[in-house]
């Protein structure tokens, strides 16, 4: 096999591995801000019920 011709397989991978690498940087990013949004969500939610409990409770 000749060199050059491996040479250029290698070379038409770095597009692909690249434009991947960046999708999985965002999906990551989402998802993260996603889990973390739902945290704050559900903390709020629970601070929400413990005030309402409360004046309940008066």
């Amino acid at each position: 096999m000749d060199l050059q011709v491996l040479w250029d397989a290698l070379l038409a991978l770095v597009p692909p591995v690249f434009v991947g690498g960046i999708f999985w940087v965002m999906m990551r990013g989402i998802l993260r801000a996603d889990s973390k949004e739902r945290k704050v969500y559900q903390e709020m939610e629970a601070q929400i019920r413990a005030e309402r409990e409360a004046k309940a409770g008066k």
